[in-house]
């Protein structure tokens, strides 16, 4: 990967407010190709805030976020073209089958029928799901429901993907696998990817890290950097730091 490209992902200055309510405070952080980076933080956050602004499910008055250059409130098609999210909720359609969820999704996306049937193939036989396209969704379990999730958020070969918390509620085996997956993208597609999540062993030595506490970003970078800056020997012991409150209490 070469560091000097310029970055699929850059978030400058941003902020929202929810009522009285600071939920992002100015934050910013750029996410280069091939990067895997993971965005920690607990419950209150700004996690989700910030994924609704990155994918213009908000619009904040202050601050900017451009995918690949474009800016997502002056130029939201460009932008947005390129972008594939899997959100914490599963979105797909129980009632269709795999195969049917995914040609609905291709075809939002302008891609011919047999395009779109080419890259289903390919996306769902990288996950060991082609042999269960004729399946409903809701006879899937939750590991193969979110492998169907993230098969959908390529086919249209994204350079961003954006994962809210996708391994929640898995079993090991199929967390494994995803996060495993997901790294294999990153160091071989050069896909750039947004992970939300508050599970430390899903985190790999060459993934970046942004720590988010609050709305603000409380730490960012490699994690060995983030390590050396709380002056501990884990990244477990450094989120527990950095998100402690004044009094010392994990909050």
């Amino acid at each position: 990967m070469n560091n000097e490209l310029a970055p699929v992902l850059s978030v400058e200055n941003l902020s929202y407010r929810f009522a009285n309510k600071l939920a992002l405070d100015q934050v910013e952080f750029e996410i280069k190709a091939g990067e895997c980076t993971i965005l920690l933080g607990p419950n209150g956050a700004g996690k989700s805030t910030l994924f609704s602004l990155i994918t213009h499910l908000y619009d904040s008055p202050s601050g900017s976020v451009r995918i690949n250059g474009f800016d997502i409130r002056k130029q939201s098609c460009q932008a947005l073209a390129k972008l594939g999210v899997v959100f914490q909720q599963s979105t797909l359609d129980p009632d269709l089958s795999v195969l049917q969820n995914l040609h609905y999704h291709a075809a939002l996306h302008g891609l011919s029928r047999s395009e779109a049937a080419s890259r289903i193939e390919q996306e769902l036989g990288r996950q060991e799901m082609f042999e269960r396209r004729f399946e409903k969704v809701r006879q899937l379990n939750g590991g193969h429901r979110r492998r169907v999730e993230i098969a959908r958020a390529l086919l249209h070969k994204p350079s961003l993907l954006l994962l809210d918390e996708p391994t929640v509620g898995l079993d090991v085996p199929s967390r494994t696998a995803i996060v495993e997956y997901i790294h294999t993208l990153c160091r071989v597609e050069g896909i750039a990817v947004l992970w939300a999540s508050h599970l430390i062993d899903e985190i790999h030595e060459s993934d970046r890290l942004i720590i988010l506490h609050k709305g603000l970003v409380k730490a960012q970078g490699a994690v060995s950097e983030i390590t050396r800056l709380a002056g501990v020997e884990s990244v477990s012991e450094a989120f527990q730091k950095l998100t402690k409150d004044k009094e010392g209490r994990q909050e």
